[in-house]
């Protein structure tokens, strides 16, 4: 996909898009390097959009959509996920490539609008199933601990979440508020579980084809991470909704693995994975994960598999842990025991940071400068050396690890912003950050200093009153 097609792009079919609104010959490129970056073009959309659900929200129930803290989580996981593309092309698009040179069957035309809606279900239909293993798989062969019995079919009840795709998958559930930024929060795993369930579609469809497919079935999925939107009629039959999708990303037991839909709601009524929203719904991870820090956003399930996985004893054991459910224990179903899935009474409090109000306002304005220089990066990724990309990357990690410390309070916060600030500094001095705009490069510097100061201080503080061992 190339950044630099973004001239060809109207303002309309950005719009349009977000939607899965666009034309096959607005849409249709003979090679994979005229194909425009659509995500990063839709980055502008995603603010304004996530600007317009807070007016309506406000207007509607007189609050917020959701919280500060949550949604800055959200944005970093998405940040955070698109990263390794500044270094190399997706591995969803790697092995496309790799098995269309080399396996195809047949080379369906490029430019023909047949080829065009082909693709839409394909990679649709490659989605749903995605994401439904991510939750669950159906093993022909299911190995038992208790009776070592081996069962040849599939029904509905052993139909079976793995647990290292939902280590993945995972992230995306991490939040307990249901908004816009929530569509953001995407793991920086999972591409790469989910490339093989699109494979089959280079047999016979052009890479070109898929890229632009891949891409509007991920932008789709923005719109509908909302309450703003009740029900849309007749729609709701066909396509995937916001209704559908909070049913998706609730923790009641109704709502755990239905409604895997991408686009389109008539693959979950097919497979009998549908259920329609019916009471108000929790969202959010069965057990909260109780942080705003991104590594433990990313990869905290990933960790626990590691741990489990040692300390469970035996070989098959120790597959299960990795291919059972997140709740398998030894001598219990492979899903877990259903009565240790705490219930959810409605009364339940999203985890929020205590944190001052001014701090947040800090936490934001950081976060502010963070985005404008991880976008100026994807824009001159070309012009910039590998040693600047590596460095800027390292520094967005490093602010996005240290407003994750901020909010959750952690004792070393304000030594590990300190140290944040004085590699901006340096950073800044030595030109591989830029200024955002040359004539406040002054200005840059001493708010830099200045909260290197404040934070220096207040790292002497909590190391002066920590217990000396």
């Amino acid at each position: 996909m190339n950044p630099e097609a973004q001239q060809d792009v109207s303002v309309s079919q950005r719009i349009r898009m977000m939607f899965y609104m666009m034309k096959p010959n607005e849409t249709s490129f003979q090679i994979l390097e005229e194909v425009p970056d659509y995500v990063k073009q839709a980055t502008p959309f995603f603010i304004s959009l996530m600007l317009l659900e807070l007016v309506i929200s406000w207007i509607l129930k007189g609050k917020p959509p959701g919280r500060l803290d949550d949604a800055l989580t959200s944005i970093s996981a998405g940040v955070f996920s698109r990263l390794p593309s500044l270094f190399s092309r997706s591995i969803e698009l790697t092995t496309y490539i790799y098995v269309w040179e080399n396996y195809r069957l047949i080379n369906l035309p490029w430019d023909s609008p047949w080829t065009w809606y082909l693709t839409f279900l394909g990679v649709d239909f490659g989605y749903y199933w995605f994401h439904r293993m991510a939750h669950e798989c159906c093993l022909l062969i299911e190995f038992y601990s208790t009776d070592k019995v081996l069962s040849l079919n599939c029904p509905g009840r052993e139909i079976k979440e793995v647990n290292i795709m939902w280590a993945g998958h995972q992230t995306h559930h991490s939040s307990e508020d249901y908004n816009l930024s929530t569509a953001l929060r995407q793991s920086v795993l999972q591409i790469y579980t989910s490339w093989m369930f699109y494979s089959p579609l280079a047999l016979f469809i052009p890479p070109s084809v898929y890229a632009v497919h891949l891409q509007f079935n991920l932008l789709y999925q923005f719109w509908i991470h909302t309450e703003v939107i009740n029900n849309l009629g007749p729609l709701e039959l066909i396509i995937n909704t916001p209704s559908h999708h909070r049913v998706h990303h609730g923790r009641n037991r109704y709502c755990i693995d239905k409604n895997y839909a991408g686009v389109l709601i008539i693959w979950d009524r097919i497979f009998g994975t549908f259920e329609a929203e019916n009471e108000k719904v929790v969202y959010g991870l069965t057990h909260p994960i109780n942080t705003f820090e991104p590594f433990q956003v990313q990869f905290h399930h990933l960790v626990y598999i590691w741990t489990t996985f040692w300390a469970t004893p035996g070989f098959f054991n120790k597959f299960s842990v990795i291919f059972k459910g997140p709740g398998w224990g030894p001598g219990k179903p492979r899903l877990g025991l259903s009565e240790e899935i705490p219930e959810v009474t409605g009364k339940e409090v999203p985890f929020s940071s205590s944190v001052s109000h001014l701090l947040k306002i800090y936490a934001v304005v950081q976060f502010a400068l963070m985005l404008a220089f991880y976008e100026e990066t994807f824009a001159d990724k070309a012009a910039l050396s590998q040693a600047t990309l590596l460095l800027r990357v390292c520094f967005i990690i490093l602010t996005l690890t240290s407003i994750g410390f901020l909010l959750d309070q952690r004792p070393k916060a304000a030594v590990l912003e300190t140290f944040r600030c004085l590699v901006f500094l340096m950073l800044y001095r030595i030109g591989h950050l830029k200024p955002l705009i040359p004539s406040l490069s002054f200005a840059f510097e001493i708010f830099f200093s200045i909260c290197i100061a404040f934070w220096g201080v207040r790292s002497m503080k909590q190391l002066a009153s920590s217990p000396s061992k």
